[in-house]
C-alpha cells in the first residue's frame, strides 16, 4: 500500500501537507531487515500505476528484492491515510479491490523457487479476500516454501474480520513456527489476560512472542521463557512499531543472537519507529551490533 501521512504536527485536513511513503506490515518488515543488512525479498502485487511505482522504487531503494512483485494493470495500488492526534493516530484504509487483494495460490509457483530461510506473514493478508485467505492457509498449513521457518504476526484488524477472526487467526498461529501477538489483541480475540494464558492457548509454536505495549515482551521458546522490559520513549506515532519489533527479533534470529538479545533488538527498533511519524525509521547494519556477541558470519536471507 501507499501511506499518506501529514507532515509532523499536521492532521488529516485541508490545512496540512502530506508525505507519500510505502506502507503495509510485511513490506515494513522486509524493508527493516534489508536496511539492517539482511537479504530480504517482498512478494506481493501492486497496480500498474504511479503509486505502485512509488512502492516498488522505494522498497528497492531500501535494498529489498522486489522481483517477485506482480504489477496488475486492472487493479489499483491500495492507499491508507493517517490522522495523528494527541489521543492517538487514526488510520483509514482503502484497499477493497486492490492489486494485493487479488493475490492467490497461483502466485506461489514463482515464490517457491526462492528458498528463503524465513517466510513472514501477517493476519491482515488472509482477511483481504477469499483468494488471499486461501493463499495464506496454503502457505501456513501446506508449507510449499519448506524448510523455510514460518513467521506469523497476528496483527488483528477488527474491521477486516466480520466474525472477529479469532478462530482463523488462532488456527494460523498454531500452525506457525514463530508467532508475534500483542497481549491486548490476544485478549480481544481469545479472552486471554496474561502472556502465560496466551501460551496456554497456543502451545504449538516453538517460538511465541507476546508483546505487552509499554510494559514488556515475553518470549516462550524451546530453551525457556524470557522477559524484557519495553524501552521508555516519547511516542510520536505507534503505527508500524509492531512490524519494527518483528524485524528486530527476526534479525536477531538470523544472526544467531540469544533469546534476550532478540527481544532487546526488537524493542530498540520499535522505539525508533515510535519516535517517528513514519512506519519506517532510518536503520543500518550498525543497528544490529552492540546487542550481543553471538553474531553469525555471512549474510542471512529472509
Amino acid at each position: 500500500m501507499v501511506m499518506v501521512t501529514p507532515q509532523p504536527g499536521g492532521r488529516l485536513d485541508a490545512r496540512s501537507t502530506f508525505l507519500l511513503r510505502p506502507g503495509g506490515a510485511e513490506s515494513n518488515v522486509a524493508a527493516s531487515l534489508a536496511m539492517l543488512g539482511h537479504s530480504a525479498a517482498w512478494a506481493s502485487a501492486v497496480g500498474a500505476d504511479p503509486l505502485g511505482d512509488l512502492v516498488v522504487d522505494t522498497l528497492r531503494g531500501h535494498g529489498v528484492d522486489v522481483s517477485l512483485v506482480r504489477r496488475d494493470p486492472r487493479r489499483p495500488t491500495a492507499v491508507y491515510f493517517k490522522d495523528p492526534a494527541p489521543t492517538g493516530t487514526s488510520v483509514y484504509y482503502y484497499r477493497t479491490g486492490s492489486a494485493a487483494s487479488a493475490l492467490s495460490t497461483g502466485d506461489l509457483a514463482a515464490w517457491a523457487a526462492r528458498h528463503p530461510r524465513v517466510t513472514h506473514l501477517t493476519g491482515i493478508t488472509p482477511a483481504l479476500s477469499k483468494p488471499c485467505h486461501d493463499l495464506v492457509r496454503r502457505l501456513v498449513h501446506d508449507r510449499p516454501l519448506a524448510p523455510s521457518l514460518l513467521s506469523f504476526d497476528v496483527n488483528h484488524r477488527a474491521a477486516l474480520w466480520p466474525d472477529g477472526g479469532g478462530d482463523e487467526l488462532r488456527a494460523l498461529a498454531r500452525a506457525s513456527d514463530v508467532v508475534f501477538v500483542g497481549r491486548d489483541e490476544a485478549h480481544t480475540l481469545w479472552g486471554t489476560t496474561t502472556a502465560e494464558s496466551v501460551r496456554a492457548l497456543l502451545p504449538e509454536p516453538p517460538y511465541l512472542i507476546v508483546k505487552d505495549a509499554e510494559v514488556e515482551a515475553v518470549a516462550f521458546t524451546p530453551s525457556g521463557t524470557y522477559r524484557e522490559p519495553s524501552c521508555r520513549v516519547e511516542v510520536v506515532d505507534a503505527v508500524g512499531a509492531g512490524d519494527a519489533f518483528a524485524a528486530g527479533w527476526l534479525s536477531g534470529l538470523l544472526d544467531g543472537l540469544d533469546e534476550p538479545e532478540r527481544l532487546r533488538l526488537g524493542h530498540r527498533l520499535a522505539a525508533r519507529v515510535l519516535r517517528s511519524p513514519s512506519d519506517l525509521a532510518g536503520l543500518s547494519p550498525a543497528d544490529r551490533k552492540g546487542v550481543g556477541s553471538h553474531v553469525a558470519d555471512g549474510r542471512p536471507r529472509a
